[in-house]
């Protein structure tokens, strides 16, 4: 029997994909009150979230996890999954933020949208205990797609939630998820993981390559990531070269006195932004590769240098793309 005295309130994590949705819609069912919770990094941002919780119906709280998330992530406790993603620890990161809010504003359970062995090694039923004990709530955290086939948590116990009424779904076909969104009326949901970028292999390339060079890389480091094309330079530093009109401008905004940004006078012609580095040899490099990927058929390229020094006007030959394979991250 549900206690009477007061609505069950449950702050449950939402990245706005199909099984997170479910489970604050089956919360909803029983006339629990549910706030939102999502994270950003610089490996995902709130936008699915936020589309979602306006779906729902529901306050969507948003917490942005980037410095503790950025150390994980570089010496992750339980490892990697098939890329850079650190699954176990991760969700143990978001369940310990939930549950900080939990405890601030009185709410009674933690819930996510986890299924049992949808993914062998971060759902299977030791990875969920372990996930649940390592963030510090165990005993709260509800699953509410799995509920069935797990052990009873405290607020099923002690009637807060109806456990009859939550799911008994396991492994990984969609089916019994399509058939509930088919029942709730959902229909905009984003794909398993698709907001994470550390699921990516080539930005998870990338990353490895970066910590591997640079072990205390900050957020700005990280997010230069998903820019343009990325040449590490037998010096060490790194040229980025935009690959289109929009990225062009990203990496013009990015500049920095710590940076040399240089563009070209080609239209269209990419931005090259050299980081690490103040050296000659480098700027000249720098230079090559941005003159090489403006498409100018060999002819020397005129361009502007922009470094905190001012501006100055340069000018490079174009080279075979082939020479820089070996750089080329």
């Amino acid at each position: 029997m549900i206690s009477a005295h007061r609505k069950t309130r449950a702050i449950s994590l939402l990245s706005g994909g199909l099984d997170s949705l479910l489970a604050i819609r089956l919360l909803q069912e029983q006339d629990i009150e549910v706030t939102g919770v999502t994270f950003v990094s610089p490996f995902f941002d709130s936008k699915n979230a936020e589309q979602a919780a306006r779906d729902l119906g529901v306050e969507l709280i948003i917490v942005d996890v980037t410095e503790e998330h950025l150390s994980m992530v570089k010496n992750p406790r339980h490892g990697y999954g098939k890329f850079m993603n650190p699954c176990l620890d991760c969700h143990a990161l978001m369940i310990r933020k939930a549950g900080e809010i939990l405890k601030r504003d009185k709410f009674d359970l933690i819930a996510t949208g986890e299924v049992l062995g949808e993914r062998p090694m971060s759902q299977n039923r030791q990875s969920l205990k372990l996930v649940a004990r390592e963030s510090g709530y165990e005993g709260l955290v509800l699953r509410p797609l799995s509920a069935k086939l797990l052990a009873p948590t405290l607020p099923e116990t002690k009637g807060l939630v109806d456990r009859e009424r939550l799911m008994d779904i396991k492994g990984r076909s969609r089916k019994p998820q399509m058939a509930l969104a088919k029942k709730f009326g959902i229909k905009r949901y984003v794909q398993p993981a698709g907001g994470c970028l550390l699921t990516d292999p080539n930005f998870s390339a990338r990353l490895s390559e970066l910590l591997k060079n640079n072990p205390d890389a900050g957020a700005h480091d990280v997010s230069l990531l998903r820019l343009g094309r990325h040449f590490r330079l037998p010096s060490g530093a790194k040229v980025i070269v935009g690959r289109n009109e929009q990225e062009n401008e990203m990496i013009m905004a990015e500049f920095a006195e710590d940076k040399i940004l240089i563009v070209s006078d080609v239209t269209p012609g990419p931005a090259t932004l050299l980081v690490g580095s103040r050296a000659q040899g480098d700027v000249e490099l720098a230079a090559r590769l941005c003159a090489s990927y403006a498409d100018h058929q060999g002819q020397e390229v005129d361009m502007e240098m922009i470094s905190a020094e001012g501006r100055q006007r340069i000018k490079a030959t174009p080279s075979p793309r082939d020479e820089f394979i070996s750089m080329k991250i």
